[in-house]
């Protein structure tokens, strides 16, 4: 099961996790009655379609030449010879088939809304270094990063909780949407350099080293700032300034980022990081359960 285990990328799977806990909080505060079945399934198929996507990523980039020997992040299982190519490929059916069952139930629960955004996360899933134009070798992974396990996770989430699309959820969705990206942004600046050999023009490889860093930057503190304005009405709401509490961690990954770290030196960053999303978004809702 290790190989499974490290295609999953373990320290990405809070990007799939902490939208829906969110989501699902949001729509508590709003007066949404907790279905924990919907949320328990909801967790899952996030989850399977995260694995998926990573699965999908993993058998693509080998196949497409981006992953090597001298790669610089965690081992990839079909480059390394972990696990055979045909056997990445059933992984990636069973991951998006499962995740699809489970998205029956979601369909049930939630109408059409909910079967276009799941066509559409596995479609983009599969297309993200996949078929003939993989938008993620064209600039566009951190769009579909940011809208997919931002915006659509947190927004669609709630909408399952409470029945119904909220302009709150949006605005909760932003600064969730912004940490899950900084993820990527420090694994397209570990792998600028080897991008841009192998031909994958990633938003990294189009703007260059400094603009990336700068791009992390403002992506953390536009999250904690966008954070705080949900406060600004006061009273109870005030519990949504929880987050700043993890804010040492934030500008201690802003400083080491700034520092220009680089290479496998950026590898511990890339797994803080997804703490950083852990952390931020367990504040997030807990701020928002006490914000009721």
């Amino acid at each position: 099961m290790r190989p499974w285990l490290l295609a999953t990328r373990p320290h990405t799977l809070p990007a799939a996790a902490v939208p829906v806990v969110v989501g699902a909080t949001a729509a508590v505060a709003e007066g949404a009655t907790f279905d924990g079945l919907v949320f328990a399934v909801t967790v899952a198929a996030a989850l399977l379609i995260q694995a998926g996507t990573n699965y999908a990523n993993d058998y693509s980039d080998f196949h497409r030449g981006a992953d090597h020997a001298g790669r610089l992040g965690p081992v990839r299982v079909t480059q390394s010879g972990l696990l055979a190519p045909h056997a990445v490929r059933r992984g990636i059916i069973a991951a998006f088939g499962l995740a699809t069952v489970l998205g029956l139930y979601l369909a049930w629960v939630g109408g059409w809304p909910i079967i276009a955004i799941g066509i559409a996360s596995i479609t983009f899933g599969l297309a993200y270094t996949g078929g003939p134009w993989p938008f993620g070798y064209h600039g566009l992974g951190d769009v579909f990063v940011f809208v997919f396990f931002g915006i659509v996770a947190v927004t669609g989430t709630a909408y399952l909780q409470a029945g119904h699309w909220t302009m709150f959820a949006l605005a909760a969705s932003v600064p969730v949407g912004l940490l899950v990206t900084n993820i990527l942004v420090v694994n397209n600046l570990r792998d600028l350099p080897t991008d841009r050999d192998a031909g994958k023009r990633t938003l990294a490889v189009r703007i260059g080293d400094a603009a990336t860093r700068a791009q992390y930057t403002v992506f953390t503190a536009a999250a904690y700032i966008i954070s705080a304005l949900l406060a600004v009405p006061g009273g109870r709401r005030l519990w949504l300034l929880l987050p700043w509490a993890s804010l040492p961690l934030a500008l201690h990954l802003v400083k080491r980022v700034q520092q220009g770290v680089s290479g496998r030196e950026l590898n511990p960053l890339l797994e803080q990081s997804g703490k950083l999303l852990l952390a931020f978004g367990a504040l997030l809702s807990a701020g928002l359960l006490l914000a009721r």
